[in-house]
């Protein structure tokens, strides 16, 4: 049988547009392995993600309103307690010494009820930096007491010295410049902002000169380590040591005094509100009252007698 022209698939390749499946229109919307295909492919997938982001995100508002909300706490019981006269009552808690020393605490200091959020950080890294100095003051006194011991007729005065210094330095830095910064940020006082730019700034300025070490002053700076680098290395290694210490507090005293001078600007704090603050002080105070009661009757009596 003759066959015809016609092949008997009719599908069959005798050309790239005989075939209608080879046809671009239709290959090119065939799904590629780059695209999911129907097996793979979840609807839901990506509300799952968004669902899983917002309770992620709920969670940490909800740990932040709870985190505010034990700071009010906190707040309120702090001025329902003064309100009530509760600041006489409260028991101080600082220095932190046992039950059975005679002597007691004699501050009460809490950072995290009485200071603000904001200024807590600032607040605790000047605590620091005042418990490293007290350190620093003491490594300065072992430093000074091996150089003592090596040299002892040129190291006598910066051994006693050393001895000073730790003594004095220790008390005086936390009462003088710690206490009033911290009262300053407690109770956004201008006056007690003055107190601790001024007498801060002399704290580091000393600590400029512990660092520079000058002979017979009672602090192992560099200058002092190198005199005694000839005698004995381990000792000269301690000062060493000891004028990097002060170096570093040094450091850190100035970026700190700059950053609480920004905040003061930002608190609006100013010399004239220093001014009424030191006067309502003064005047408030029951024996300068008392005083000025007692030289004004005195006055007045001398006014009557006088003939």
């Amino acid at each position: 049988m003759a066959q015809s022209g016609n092949s008997g698939n009719p599908f069959a390749e005798s050309s790239e547009f005989d075939n209608p499946f080879q046809d671009p229109a239709v290959t090119q919307h065939r799904p590629s392995p780059q695209y999911a295909t129907l097996d793979v492919y979840n609807p839901f997938e990506n509300r799952e993600a968004s669902a899983a982001a917002a309770t992620a995100e709920l969670l940490k508002r909800q740990e932040e309103l709870n985190r505010k909300a034990e700071e009010l706490d906190r707040r309120e019981r702090e001025l329902r307690h003064a309100a009530l006269g509760g600041s006489a009552t409260r028991q101080n808690n600082w220095p932190p010494l046992p039950s059975f020393c005679p002597v007691q605490p004699c501050f009460f200091q809490d950072i995290s009820m009485e200071i603000p959020q904001e200024f807590q950080k600032t607040v605790s890294t000047m605590y620091y930096l005042w418990m490293c100095s007290t350190l620093a003051l003491l490594l300065n006194f072992l430093a000074c007491l091996a150089s003592f011991c090596v040299t002892p007729i040129s190291s006598g005065s910066s051994f006693g010295l050393s001895i000073l210094w730790a003594l004095l330095f220790t008390p005086c830095s936390f009462v003088c410049w710690y206490r009033p910064m911290y009262k300053a940020f407690r109770s956004d006082s201008s006056f007690n902002f003055f107190v601790f730019f001024f007498i801060f700034f002399v704290q580091d300025v000393i600590y400029v000169l512990a660092a520079i070490g000058i002979p017979s002053s009672g602090f192992s700076g560099w200058i002092s380590a190198l005199m005694v680098l000839k005698i004995n290395t381990v000792v000269a290694v301690l000062m060493l040591l000891v004028a990097l210490f002060f170096t570093g507090i040094a450091v850190l005293g100035i970026v700190m005094l700059k950053r609480i001078h920004s905040l003061y600007r930002r608190t609006g704090a100013s010399f004239q509100k220093a001014q009424q603050e030191f006067a309502a002080g003064v005047f408030s105070n029951p024996a300068v009252r008392t005083a000025a009661a007692n030289a004004a009757a005195g006055a007045a009596n001398n006014a009557f007698r006088a003939p």
